[in-house]
């Protein structure tokens, strides 16, 4: 017997050594390949990125994994006793590991070749999760078992606790317990009562399996399962206990918690974003501030929106977008099937009809009834957009199964989809910081952004370019320009061009001032050919125009040249800001996870009464760069000054002529706003293709288009002030509601001279005339110029002529050119 027993301590003694040197070697062999637990002290987790608007609410957030990290002390204590309860309630006494689990988890890999309970501690886990794979083998085992007995000497208990909480994963992209408890509650963590603790504890051990979404009975087997032991190990009491087992399962999947939505600016800076710094920008937890603001944001859609659809009620009614076979059952399935709105235009069946009334069916299962003043504007579109059939008198137009769309609203109206598209920008004349843009109707229905990629021509947007060209060269106010037919000839051309002014009519010798706001395209023309096509070109480049994309001929008075929304609100600007040439931006800064800046953008700043500066020939200035600045640092950034590309005079009589549009010209729908300090531009191509308004106050910018996506008429009369110039009031509507109202103060280099009227020369202050604003080195005495009474030119090669060489044709000689 003493043999026997003195044998098994020997063999037990024999093991114990071999144990130990097998340990050690093995040890040995593995520690070179360990990284530092002291790492862990500088993680970074992988968080989405996340863009914010100038005020602070969130917009978007893009990444794979939805992650918010939190520190120990923002985790309530019974989340933190769910997890110790479900997944390691001894962690506050081991050493990183659980010898008993272990055990098991060995003769597992013996006996079957895989490991299946786990055994892992909570530090093992976070060993696994940071610094390992999840494949199950004998090496790696070993290798988190090594790493969670050094992450215990390296950190402290609630420092492995916080990694483990903020890593784990949890489904639905929820990684860490703060993203888990948005997701699936659409709460904060605080808000968590305890069987819901309880649920989000249970995820760990199999995310997929015991998700409360998609296996709601396991869901619960787990969850309930975790209270036991809760209450087995003294966490909870047995009412608690009780009370949390009795709870429903409520678990959803909520979206990401977006504070307003903004998807054509997020996605524009998202671009940008990953241009600069690369596609790490969705795991580094990065938060982008931008210079829009929510409230002119929301404006600008609002507008938008609004604006598209009193234009698509003009032109009657297309017909249902289909007509649906089956039973309610199934055109509530298909109702589900789509998206719940587009554009804010809500998808609903027409159930009922009578002689006075249609009722629809919702997508939830409602009953919506609209009667005839909902329906009234329906008139049926005929051959095209101008053909309308009569209003109708009662909704037998539509039938039962038909699909339309409705407004939101306690009084919805019937709605349809709108065929034109619009873009509209809006932005700081001093900065050229973006505070609006819109790309189109509805960002998910089509991506394109309309506001920045579609170049379309701009129409009479470009005369007050033209006009700013002409006041550089030496033309005032008061010029007088022949508005008479004109016919062009060209061998580039098939057949001679007459340009004509809308409506076809010619008023004879006209002021500049008058011919812009009146928006006169014989003037503009004419005097394209006086200025010269090549001059005028270099003085639109100064003024920071991409002429490279511009024809070289006269048409370009007419605005035959494309552009885009954004590029036609910042070059507006100018004339807003006194002068100066600044460019838009869109991205204020970027931030890290921890707050520190890493990437900032410098804009150029027109700052015209404080600012010093150097003058600038306006012609030279198109060889300055006034690009923002985009710059990956962190320390405050010197101001830079935006270069002046016109002259103090020319500024501000251009900027008074803009003002005349609004007051008594083609833009005078603007009136109702009851300002007198709003100035811009109608614009209207051929056959009212695009339609344009671009205007500005001292503090905002913005320039609205209307048009098709395939170009093609939008109908008659859908001009400049039709179409484009509502959506600019809507908006400027709220843009300006606490501006002050702002005079435009002359420099000094201006005088006010009073003129006749018919010659723009410069009269006795007693005689009959009206007053009128020059640059004091370019009176009224030599402010009449004509363009001639030539009905027949070349091409555009033709230079500028003398202003004064010959007296302003009288009424009587003006109507021999009709």
């Amino acid at each position: 017997m003493r043999l026997i027993v003195k044998s098994l301590l020997l063999l037990i003694l024999t093991g114990l050594i071999l144990g130990g040197f097998l340990s050690a070697g093995i040890y040995a062999y593995l520690k070179p390949q360990l990284p530092s637990p002291d790492a862990l002290r500088d993680v970074r987790l992988q968080v989405p990125l996340r863009i914010y608007s100038s005020d602070g609410l969130l917009m978007a957030e893009f990444g794979e994994k939805r992650r918010t990290p939190v520190a120990l002390s923002e985790v309530p204590k019974t989340l933190i006793d769910a997890f110790l309860a479900a997944e390691d309630d001894g962690f506050n006494d081991h050493v990183g590991i659980d010898p008993t689990g272990l055990i098991r988890a060995a003769f597992e890999l013996v006996s079957t070749g895989s490991i299946q309970s786990g055994g892992s501690t909570i530090t093992m886990q976070v060993a696994r999760n940071y610094f390992l794979s999840r494949e199950q083998t004998f090496t790696r085992k070993f290798k988190e078992i090594l790493l969670a007995l050094e992450i215990e000497q390296t950190l402290s208990k609630d420092e492995i606790l916080e990694l483990y909480l903020n890593k784990i994963y949890l489904g639905k992209r929820a990684y860490g317990v703060h993203a888990a408890a948005a997701i699936y509650y659409d709460k904060t963590l605080e808000e968590l009562d305890l069987a819901q603790s309880a649920m989000i504890a249970g995820l760990p051990k199999a995310p997929s399996k015991y998700n409360p979404v998609n296996n709601p009975e396991r869901a619960l087997i787990r969850r309930n399962w975790i209270l036991d032991r809760m209450l087995t190990l003294g966490l909870i009491e047995q009412a608690q206990r009780d009370q949390a087992h009795s709870q429903p399962m409520t678990a959803s999947v909520y979206q990401q918690q977006v504070q307003f939505e903004a998807p054509w600016v997020a996605e524009e800076a998202r671009v940008q974003l990953e241009d600069i710094l690369g596609e790490s920008i969705y795991t580094q937890g990065f938060q982008v501030h931008l210079t829009v603001n929510s409230e002119r944001q929301a404006a600008a859609q609002r507008a938008v929106l609004d604006g598209l659809m009193e234009y698509d009620r003009r032109h009657g009614w297309r017909g249902p977008e289909a007509q649906l076979d089956g039973d309610p059952a199934q055109w509530l399935a298909h109702l589900q099937s789509l998206r719940p709105d587009i554009g804010g235009l809500v998808p609903v069946v027409v159930h009922t009809l009578t002689d006075t009334h249609v009722e629809v069916l919702t997508r939830d299962n409602q009953r919506l009834t609209l009667g005839m003043d909902a329906l009234k504007w329906a008139k049926p579109r005929l051959r095209n957009r101008d053909a309308l059939g009569s209003e109708p008198t009662d909704p037998r137009f539509l039938a039962v199964g038909d699909l339309v769309r409705v407004t939101p609203g306690a009084q919805p109206l019937l709605a349809q989809l709108p065929d034109a598209q619009a873009a509209f920008v809006a932005l700081k004349p001093d900065t050229g910081a973006i505070e609006a843009l819109i790309g189109g109707f509805d960002f998910t229905e089509s991506k394109f952004n309309r506001a920045l990629l579609a170049n379309r021509q701009v129409g009479s947007g470009i005369k007050p370019f033209i006009y700013t060209a002409a006041l550089q060269a030496g033309y005032t106010p008061a010029s007088i320009i022949n508005d008479a037919p004109i016919v062009f000839k060209s061998g580039e051309l098939q057949s001679a061009w007459r340009p004509q002014n809308s409506g076809g009519k010619f008023y004879g010798p006209t002021r500049l001032r008058e011919a812009l706001y009146r928006s006169r395209n014989l003037v503009s023309v004419r005097l394209l050919r006086e200025m010269g096509i090549d001059a005028t070109v270099e003085r639109l480049a100064a003024l920071g125009l991409p002429t490279e994309k511009f024809p070289r001929n006269l048409s370009l008075a007419l605005g035959s040249g494309s552009l885009s929304a954004l590029e036609m609100a910042s070059r507006y600007a100018s004339f807003a800001n006194g002068g100066y040439r600044v460019e838009p931006w869109l991205i204020d800064r970027v931030v890290d996870s921890r707050n520190a800046v890493v990437l900032r953008t410098r804009p150029a700043i027109a700052c015209p009464d404080l600012c010093p500066e150097a003058p600038i020939d306006p012609v030279q200035a198109a060889r300055l760069e006034p690009q923002p600045e985009v710059r990956l640092l962190s320390e405050a950034l010197d101001i830079r000054w935006a270069p002046r590309v016109i002259g103090e005079s020319e500024a501000f009589l251009i900027n008074s002529m803009m003002r005349d549009v609004v007051a008594r010209g083609t833009g005078r729908r603007a009136l109702e706003l009851k300002r007198t300090d709003l100035a811009g531009k109608t614009g209207t191509t051929n056959d009212q293709v695009d339609a344009w308004f671009n205007g500005f106050h001292r503090d905002q910018v913005a320039s609205a288009w209307v048009g098709l996506d395939q170009p093609d008429t939008l109908g008659r009369r859908e001009y400049g002030g039709a179409a484009a110039l509502p959506i600019w009031i809507d908006y400027m509507r709220v843009a300006l509601a606490d501006a002050p109202m702002v005079e435009l103060t002359p420099p000094a280099s201006v005088v006010k001279l009073k003129i006749d009227a018919r010659t723009g020369r410069e009269v006795s202050i007693r005689a009959e005339g009206i007053f009128e604003w020059f640059a004091k080195d370019r009176t009224a005495a030599a402010g009449a110029a004509s363009a001639g009474d030539n009905t027949t030119a070349s091409n555009e090669t033709q230079g500028p002529k003398p202003k004064n060489s010959q007296a302003a044709p009288s009424a009587a000689d003006a109507a021999k050119l009709f």
